[in-house]
């Protein structure tokens, strides 16, 4: 079976598959910025990251979900100053509805996607985002797939054995008792070593290797 995508949890967070202008900008991983303020915790239940990923020329796109295990935002001057989430790989889902061929099934694409030939969530069962820095958003931080972003989030994203840094528009509301924050952007899977059979390989070709991932993320005070 040949219909991928990530998410990332999770993301690590959600939806059409974007273009370069919409990728998320990648480095090397960084420093985490230092948690201070108060402290709100993850709501799980109502967190979680969306993933969506297609063929080439966006054929066959397949979506769904990933639950977060936990984590922790902290907020300082009515703003996010850090924080970091836990990715349950092994709750990935493929919605049903985005696997429409005769004879096909969502069940069988989430055995392939937590397979070794993609996540490989026995070695690897959680993914994890941790922040490394909050600005506010400027119109030079380019496009968003949200709308209203109003901050530019930097963090660590963890896939199986690999960490690096992705920065992306978000909309972050704060109050005094929630955190509520949503963001959608597009990472290359084989910058993290995602690849199906080889990099170079027919089946791998065929799968586009921009995932959209997106984040809906709420936290209450703890």
């Amino acid at each position: 079976m040949r219909k991928l995508l990530f998410a990332l949890p999770a993301l690590f967070l959600l939806a059409s598959c974007g273009g370069s202008s919409n990728n998320a900008n990648t480095t090397t991983e960084q420093a985490a910025a230092e948690q201070k303020g108060e402290s709100f915790l993850v709501d799980t239940t109502t967190t979680s990251v969306d993933w969506k990923g297609v063929h080439k020329g966006g054929l066959a796109p397949r979506w769904g979900k990933i639950s977060v295990s936990a984590g922790t935002i902290s907020v300082q001057n009515d703003s996010i100053s850090g924080g970091d989430f836990i990715i349950n790989m092994n709750s990935l889902t493929v919605d049903p509805a985005s696997v429409t061929e005769e004879g096909k099934k969502a069940t069988d694409l989430e055995g392939h996607l937590k397979s070794a030939d993609f996540f490989d969530v026995a070695k690897a069962p959680t993914a994890k985002f941790v922040i490394t820095k909050v600005e506010p958003y400027t119109a030079a931080a380019g496009e968003s797939l949200v709308a209203d972003p109003n901050y530019v989030i930097s963090g660590n994203l963890t896939l199986k054995d690999k960490t690096l840094n992705v920065t992306f528009p978000a909309k972050v509301e704060v109050s005094a008792t929630d955190v509520k924050a949503t963001a959608k952007f597009v990472i290359d899977r084989s910058a993290w070593g995602i690849n199906y059979k080889t990099e170079g390989s027919p089946e791998n070709w065929m799968i586009s290797k921009d995932v959209e991932v997106g984040f809906t993320l709420n936290a209450k005070k703890s």
